[in-house]
């Protein structure tokens, strides 16, 4: 196994034991993270977000498949299954991640899912008629994006 791909395997693994700390240990701390619900992260925000979403995990189930990498770049599928705390509804999102990496670490991480797909699921009749609209697609983001600054706050990190 390439040692990049065993690299993202780690940080999948990491993820689906809840540890943060070990997801962090598999970037860069110049990491650009990019996905439609947070937007682009950067470094230490990046790192935050994933402490903040396994920190509040209550049934969070991950698995990473289909996990592919070289010297520069590397993909995987993964599927999350949890509950939208919010609203309290059962979730599967379906992730397609790719990845770019320095310094045996990963640089850039992009997710990419189908939001109406996620909207429809997390919000319910909302996702479903307006889950597709930008309006929808931009309060997601910015109520994410004032969570993690929040949290960021709270546990002694700058957002």
């Amino acid at each position: 196994m390439h040692p990049n791909a065993a690299l993202i395997h780690r940080f999948y693994d990491s993820f689906a034991a809840l540890d943060a700390a070990g997801m962090q240990a598999c970037y860069h701390p110049d990491v650009v993270f990019s996905d439609p619900a947070f937007g682009e992260l950067r470094g230490a925000q990046a790192g935050a977000m994933w402490a903040m979403l396994t920190g509040r995990a209550k049934d969070l189930q991950v698995s990473a498949t289909d996990v592919q990498a070289d010297d520069a770049r590397g993909r995987a599928h993964w599927d999350a299954r949890y509950t939208f705390g919010q609203t309290g509804r059962r979730v599967l999102n379906r992730i397609d991640a790719e990845f770019e990496f320095r310094d045996g670490l990963i640089i850039r991480h992009t997710d990419t899912f189908d939001f109406w797909a996620w909207a429809r699921q997390a919000l319910g009749p909302t996702g479903l008629l307006l889950g597709w609209t930008p309006v929808i697609q931009n309060k997601v983001r910015s109520t994410a994006r004032a969570g993690l600054e929040k949290y960021m706050r709270e546990n002694g990190a700058t957002p």
